[in-house]
């Protein structure tokens, strides 16, 4: 099983931005996934959420004021391993530095990039799943938020998930996969990652899965209001590589 995720988000400088995503996609992935315990990688362009529809509550997430936090949200990178150690020998900073010149100068094109490593925590499969059965390519959309949750609240929040979040999302159309993430490095304590098989899919379903139960949907706004989210999160991301078919 892929229970390690290594994931970073960042911007890009607006020169050169062709050649940095052909070097990524055809050099840095390969090379990367060629290191023992790598299993996968995905690379995502976030969707603008100006371009996308978004709930109330969404739009009143608490987000980090921590100037120090960097807020790079444009671009994901991601890869699975089969435990979040595998990112420990050399941890990501180090692998980055010990690259050759080129590859480097190509990653100083980045702006504002934040980095975590996590473990597993759960997973549900959705009813598109069987789709994409091995698991080792994540799906063509993605919904991720990233954030912390003061200790007192994280019970609740693990109850939320347990018993409402992550079984919605077994029967919602278009899900193919959710899973939730617990930090071994980073800001971030907590991921949670939705796969979907479609940005339409998750635009159409997703946004109003809760408003034939009250109950749960309340319970929905009371836990999120304990959260405090990263700088663009949560972000909806179509995927770059691998290249989707067509």
């Amino acid at each position: 099983m892929d229970y390690g995720l290594w994931i970073t988000w960042y911007d890009l400088r607006d020169e050169g931005q062709n050649e940095y995503l052909s070097w990524l996609h055809e050099t840095y992935i390969p090379e990367v996934l060629r290191r023992p315990g790598f299993l996968w990688a995905a690379h995502y362009a976030a969707v603008a959420k100006g371009a996308r529809p978004m709930s109330n509550r969404e739009i009143g997430l608490n987000r980090s004021s921590d100037p120090s936090l960097p807020a790079g949200d444009r671009y994901i990178l991601m890869f699975g391993a089969e435990h979040a150690h595998v990112f420990g020998n050399p941890v990501p900073s180090a692998l980055n530095a010990s690259l050759p010149q080129e590859g480097r100068k190509m990653l100083e094109m980045r702006v504002g990039e934040r980095v975590n490593i996590m473990t597993e925590a759960a997973r549900v499969e959705g009813p598109a799943a069987k789709d994409y059965r091995d698991g080792m390519e994540l799906a063509p959309c993605i919904q991720l938020g990233n954030f912390n949750c003061d200790w007192r609240n994280e019970e609740e929040m693990l109850a939320w998930y347990t018993q409402w979040r992550m079984l919605a999302m077994e029967t919602l159309p278009g899900v193919i996969r959710t899973r939730k993430y617990a930090s071994v490095a980073g800001w971030s304590k907590h991921i949670v990652l939705y796969e979907f098989a479609s940005l339409e899919a998750r635009n159409h379903n997703f946004l109003t899965h809760e408003d034939h139960d009250p109950k749960m949907k309340d319970w929905s706004e009371r836990v999120v209001r304990t959260l405090t989210h990263a700088p663009g999160s949560s972000s909806v991301a179509c995927r770059l590589w691998p290249a989707p078919p067509g």
